[in-house]
């Protein structure tokens, strides 16, 4: 309880990160320097605090320490320095490991500015305290090697210097491959692994949630614009796209803040996704920005160069609850954990950072003068007192990879041993000294495994892709602050297992209980495809209903599948369905019609012809050529009932047989009515007594016309079929649902030759039998084989378009109502007068009839 009280003060009255000047002026006033002794020593620079002006308008240069001024302590960075020390004491206490050696250190803080940076740098490699370029002032031994980072821009400036030195140096922030530039940086090493495949762990994230509508903060710097590339082209490649980029202008210092450029785009973009890549320091302005904006109700996707206790000041909490982290993995390392729990102002009294937190955090009373602590303090105080998301026990990359350096540097050392380079003793042989230089070969060739049992190479070109822990940072109720791993992500794995999540571990940001969504548009169903937006993002599209007989069974699709010939799409578009196989059969209604008419005028047409030769001694049959009318009434027979091989199922035979029969039956039919009016020319036309008359009444000269004609129309079928027969086809267009088994005529010119052949001989017909409308009456049929030949032409000329217009079974049907129509017409016209009469006016079908008749209409004339 008391504790509680405590931690309650402490928050309410200090805010921790950001200090007053009173307490901590001693960081400042006494150059915060931490030494271990040793017979080789290992230098590290760590940013363990920072100091920011109040005032915008105050020049960052000025040294002299004021109440303008406060001081951010970097807890996370700090960890770094006991990293450093707990790794060399570990070393340090193994009798197998460097015998006869023991590892110092020099801490050295980073100051804000190149400037100050670069003095304690020179401060360091003279050794005098003074910055003296190119002299060692000092008798103690120079160190073996520098650490440094964790930004990449500590490790530039100062290896800019250490580099004209050949001075080895090990840094132990995320990689940059601008450190791995020999040319500039020849001595430098970074123990970090390689984050090339980052862009791959984060572009897998988005895809395995199906966040494709993203937005990106940036840093804006040369690793803020590589990562920028790199992951556009990822996002590409696999159709994630990129709502919009902010990048984020480097301002050190949480009283120095940006607005964001977009702040209206981003508030009402619909990307709930946003990943945000750069170093915390870096971004203090974009956290104060999300505070305002109070984005709550956004994923946010992390790398893991963020300090999660610089988000208790802001009370971004909330804001941040939800989040996935991206770290890189590592084991635990449980010692570490013993040993910052033993760490203390009492154990490592020179460490002034230490007396400055004991005081602030334990309320011990303090010597201002000296920066120490006196007893009066908590009984048993820890850093494992501190709230988790204030001080994090579990060690950080940053401190990993301090760790790994001194580690490496130890074992160049071990090597360069063993291998007998020169060492000299100085003194009493309490320190080694030998030339930093002699270092490279070894550090170049290092690799081991730790004792977390992780591999580490210094050489970059056989550094392997880091391997990623997923975290999720909790944050609900506020002040938890756990970073909870609940997945990984390994470049190396089979493809389809480098990504690993555990769901049911996830938790989303407050408000959220399920997956959140992160769309331009939403997903097309089946049925429909995917029209892009003219001028916005390929993942901004409206979803259009698939064309006729196309699907699409999956969501999302940039184009519909097209069914095949013998499927047909279903209502909703989503998947085909087998035809059904149809055709002109009898048993269908429209089958059934085109039988009954067949058979129907196919027996009347029989019934006449047993009229005509029952009545075949008449004048009225014997007036116009009996043998004629036999032959046509018979042809019109076989015409009525040629309708029946379009009716059932398709044959080769039947295909054959159907447009040749009906071009031979008309055939037959249309001579033989032209032979009938040419039989009426010849009786009343030629008047002169002559041979040829005679001739051609004795040798029945009309009655040749048919057989030539027909002779005619078999050449013609016979090269149609020698040429282009017909066969049995398929019309899987005409209806939706089936496939229509039909006739296909082969060769469209021949069976047009044929309805042109048959057009000719009607109208030759036609007009022959107009030439004889004008003669004597008696029995003259001239008039009606005119009209016949007149109505059969009109059928067949409609018949065209309207076939032509048809398909299927109503084309075959359109063909077969052509053929009825037109022998109908023929029947009714030329045979219906004549049956008239036989049946109905016998007294007009008879001799004296005719000679009354013939006897008035002279009388009539002459008067």
């Amino acid at each position: 309880m008391l504790f509680s009280w405590i931690f309650i003060s402490i928050f309410l009255q200090i805010p921790i990160l950001v200090c007053s000047y009173s307490i901590i002026e001693c960081l400042v006033r006494m150059n915060y320097r931490l030494t271990g002794k040793g017979n080789v020593m290992i230098t590290g620079f760590f940013p363990a605090f920072a100091i920011y002006p109040l005032n915008r308008t105050i020049d960052w240069r000025m040294t002299k320490f004021n109440r303008d001024f406060t001081v951010e302590l970097k807890f996370r960075n700090y960890q770094c320095i006991l990293a450093m020390m707990f790794a060399i004491e570990e070393i340090n206490s193994n009798p197998y490991f460097l015998p006869n050696i023991t590892l110092g250190f020099e801490v050295q803080n980073v100051p804000e500015g190149q400037r100050s940076t670069m003095h304690n740098l020179f401060v360091s490699l003279s050794g005098s305290g003074y910055a003296i370029s190119n002299y060692r002032c000092a008798r103690e031994i120079m160190s073996a090697a520098v650490l440094t980072g964790p930004s990449w821009a500590i490790s530039e400036y100062i290896g800019t210097l250490l580099d004209l030195y050949k001075f080895p140096q090990l840094t132990f922030g995320p990689f940059d491959t601008t450190l791995s530039e020999q040319g500039r940086f020849s001595s430098l090493y970074q123990v970090a692994h390689k984050d090339t495949s980052l862009k791959l762990g984060l572009v897998s994230l988005m895809l395995h949630f199906h966040w494709i509508w993203v937005g990106l903060f940036i840093i804006d710097d040369h690793k803020g614009a590589q990562i920028l590339s790199d992951l556009r082209n990822e996002m590409e490649k696999n159709g994630v796209c990129i709502a919009f980029v902010e990048m984020i202008l480097v301002i050190r210092g949480s009283s120095l803040t940006t607005p964001l450029k977009n702040q209206v785009q981003i508030l009402e973009s619909s990307a709930n996704v946003i990943i945000i890549y750069g170093d915390t320091d870096s971004l203090l302005s974009l956290i104060v920005n999300i505070k305002q904006m109070l984005l709550t109700w956004k994923v946010w996707v992390l790398t893991s160069h963020w300090d999660d206790s610089k988000f208790f000041n802001y009370f971004l909490l909330d804001s941040l609850h939800g989040a996935l982290v991206f770290s890189h993995h590592k084991e635990d390392m449980i010692n570490f954990t013993d040993f910052i729990q033993t760490a203390s102002p009492f154990k490592y009294p020179q460490d002034t950072y230490l007396h400055v937190l004991w005081h602030l955090i334990f309320n011990c009373s303090f010597l201002r003068k000296d920066c120490k602590i006196v007893d009066n303090c908590l009984p048993n105080a820890s850093l494992e007192l501190l709230p988790h998301n204030i001080f994090d026990m579990a060690m950080s990359e940053e401190s990993y990879n301090v760790y790994n350096a001194v580690y490496a540097v130890a074992h160049s050392l071990h090597e360069m041993m063993l291998n007998q380079i020169q060492f000299q003793t100085h003194g009493k042989g309490k320190e080694m000294v030998f030339f930093p230089w002699q270092l490279h070969p070894f550090l170049k060739n290092t690799q081991f495994i730790n004792h977390a049992g992780d591999p580490v190479v210094l050489d970059w070109k056989r550094k392997s892709h880091a391997e990623y822990d997923i975290l999720n940072f909790w944050n609900f109720p506020e002040g938890l602050g756990l970073n909870v791993k609940v997945g990984t992500f390994s470049p190396n794995a089979p493809e389809g297992q480098k990504l690993s999540l555990s769901y049911h571990m996830i938790q989303w940001a407050t408000g959220i209980t399920e997956t959140p969504q992160s769309l331009c548009s939403e997903s097309c169903d089946p049925g429909f495809r995917k029209t892009h937006q003219e001028g916005k993002a390929a993942c901004c599209f409206d979803c259009t209903p698939c064309p006729e007989n196309e699907i699409s069974n999956e969501t999302d699709v940039d184009q519909c599948v097209k069914c095949p010939e013998t499927h047909y799409a279903n209502t909703k578009k989503s998947y085909c369905l087998q035809k059904r196989v149809t055709f002109l059969a009898y048993d269908d209604p429209l089958g059934k019609t085109l039988t009954f008419m067949s058979l129907g005028f196919s027996s009347l047409t029989v019934v006449v012809l047993g009229v005509f030769l029952k009545h075949s001694d008449t004048p009225i049959v014997k007036a116009n050529n009996r043998h004629l009318s036999y032959i046509l009434l018979i042809t019109l027979t076989l015409c009525f009932l040629c309708p029946l091989l379009y009716i059932g199922h398709p044959s080769t035979v039947t295909c054959i047989l159907q447009q040749n029969t009906f071009g031979l039956l008309f055939t037959v039919a249309l001579s033989t009515v032209m032979a009938k009016t040419l039989t009426v020319l010849i009786a009343f036309k030629i008047t002169t007594p002559g041979r040829m008359r005679r001739w051609l009444l004795i040798a029945r000269a009309p009655n040749f016309i048919i057989p030539i004609c027909t002779l005619l129309q078999v050449v013609l079928s016979g090269i149609w079929l020698a040429t282009s027969p017909p066969f049995i086809d398929k019309d899987v267009h005409s209806e939706h649902a089936h496939i229509i088994i039909i006739c296909n005529k082969g060769s469209a010119v021949a069976f047009y030759c044929i309805l042109g052949y048959l057009g000719i001989l009607a109208l030759g017909s036609y007009l022959m039998a107009f030439l004889s409308m004008n003669l004597p009456e008696t029995f003259n049929e001239a008039k009606f084989l005119a009209f016949s030949m007149l109505v059969f032409c009109s059928v067949w000329v409609s018949f065209l378009p309207v076939y032509h217009s048809t398909k299927g079974k109503v084309m075959v049907a359109m063909e077969v109502l052509s053929i009825l129509a037109s022998s109908t017409l023929l029947l009714g016209i030329i045979f219906a007068p004549k049956c008239y009469i036989i049946l109905l006016r016998p007294e007009r079908n008879s001799l004296h009839h005719i000679r009354e008749k013939t006897y008035a209409r002279r009388k009539y004339l002459t008067t």
